[in-house]
């Protein structure tokens, strides 16, 4: 490309333009009238040229940048020490006023927190209403369960449940399905004729007892272990622990453990509508408590849960105490959910299933309230009644639950929840600050060189 060159007319224009805006830099004029009167004249001899004042090409005129030194750290700190000295407080650097102002700012976050987590007058009836409504289930309809020549009958909610299940598991099929080969077990011995070592207690009565694999939970590890070995794991009734093969069961072993859990799964299923039923989820565990004197009789623990498993404590009135359990659980997480769309919160987030403390500050306390009125009331019918078969275990066990984890937020959770509410409000104001001396710095970048040492 050619290089673009200027007339002599035009370059006569920018050397007078040139001229005039160093005139204008180097003197001052007394007053405004001056510096316009220059201007005009400019004008006029432009246009007397033939030109207009948009087709000249513009000068720009460089304005200098002053520097502006910025001190080192080191320097800085040098001279922090040489005015205050070494041994300052950092309380020390503000008035009064200021210590005060960020006390009170301090506890009124504080309070912020707390004002979250603490339950209002709604959340209290409601905690309690659920735990007063399943306690009630509990002493009205479930009862306490007793052997009758019609079978193990309590109260009506629990003979509905029992009656539910023999309707669901028709004694017919299930002794059809105990007979068959799929559903015999290495476990099952009902005495000690075939046993290689002996196992004190064992008998029809309380062979499901002891033996672990009868257990509805640990079934599941004891059971499916004894099918793939060829063995039997009881816990006897005076607490010892035995695992022995009995050649006689060899031909009910499985060699694939997916084989081994369906076989177990049938076996519990053909003895759970049985006159001795399945025992509670853990029973078989309290055969190891061979200690306590309880009652007149002065029975050790291990001998009270055995003689509930004779009158009926089994699988079958374990899922009729669930229901009292179940009701104080989901009257408080709906009721909590309820109140909580009430509030503006977004339906999302008021889904009652998290127990995180964080998305739903109340409901953890509201479950340990409900539940404590439910267990205090339970240990109250067992108080009165003397018996140790109103023990409503699920609802003990929910109880122990909610106790621990109330425990843990408490004395671990809380405190280290609510610095971290503080902290980060701190840290909110302190972004702001951060970015006003980043528009501060900005601004000053534009009127001087800033230099860093």
């Amino acid at each position: 490309m050619s290089k673009f060159k200027y007339s002599d007319e035009e370059q006569k224009i920018n050397s007078v333009l040139k001229y005039q805006r160093q005139e204008l830099m180097n003197i001052q004029f007394p007053d405004m009238s001056e510096l316009e009167k220059q201007i005009l004249e400019s004008e006029k001899l432009i246009k007397s040229l033939g030109y207009s004042l948009s087709d000249l090409p513009k000068v720009e005129t460089p304005t200098e940048k002053k520097e502006l030194i910025v001190p080192t750290w080191e320097e800085l700190c040098a001279e922090a020490e040489k005015a205050v000295g070494y041994n300052t407080d950092l309380e020390t650097l503000f008035t009064e006023e200021e210590l005060r102002n960020s006390e009170q700012a301090i506890k009124l976050l504080n309070e912020e927190f707390n004002a979250l987590h603490r339950l209002d007058k709604v959340d209290i009836a409601i905690s309690v209403a659920g735990g007063l409504l399943g306690a009630a289930v509990d002493i009205l309809l479930v009862g306490i369960p007793h052997k009758t020549p019609e079978g193990v009958k309590a109260g009506s909610l629990a003979n509905y449940v029992r009656e539910w299940f023999e309707r669901r598991f028709p004694k017919e099929e299930m002794e059809k399905l105990a007979n068959s080969r799929i559903s015999k077990v290495p476990y099952d011995a009902q005495d000690n004729r075939n046993t290689t070592v002996f196992v004190n207690g064992l008998s029809a009565y309380y062979h499901r007892l002891l033996s672990l694999g009868h257990d509805p939970l640990l079934g599941f590890i004891f059971g499916v272990f004894d099918i793939l070995t060829g063995r039997m794991t009881t816990i006897d009734k005076t607490g010892k622990f035995v695992s022995q093969v009995i050649q006689e069961y060899s031909d009910r072993k499985e060699v694939n453990i997916f084989a081994a859990i369906a076989k177990q799964v049938m076996h519990l299923k053909s003895d759970i509508t049985t006159s001795m039923g399945l025992p509670v989820p853990l029973m078989g565990l309290f055969n190891l408590f061979q200690f306590g004197s309880i009652g007149e009789e002065e029975q050790t623990i291990a001998e009270i849960v055995q003689g509930m498993y004779y009158e009926g404590y089994d699988f079958i009135h374990f899922c009729s105490m669930s229901i009292p359990a179940m009701i104080t659980e989901v009257v408080i997480r709906v009721g909590y959910s309820i109140k909580r769309i009430k509030e503006g919160y977004p339906k999302k987030e008021c889904i009652p299933f998290s127990l995180n403390r964080e998305k739903h500050p109340k409901l953890g306390t509201m479950l340990f309230i409900g539940h404590s009125l439910a267990a205090l009331s339970n240990a109250g019918k067992v108080y009165f009644s003397k018996n140790p078969l109103a023990i409503n275990y699920p609802e003990w066990i929910l109880f122990a639950k909610y106790l621990y984890k109330q425990l843990k937020w408490v004395i671990l959770e809380k405190p280290e929840l609510r610095h971290a509410y503080v902290k980060g409000a701190i840290l909110e104001k302190l972004d702001a600050v951060y970015k006003e001396i980043d528009e501060t710095f900005k601004e000053y970048s534009e009127k001087y060189i800033i230099v860093f040492k």
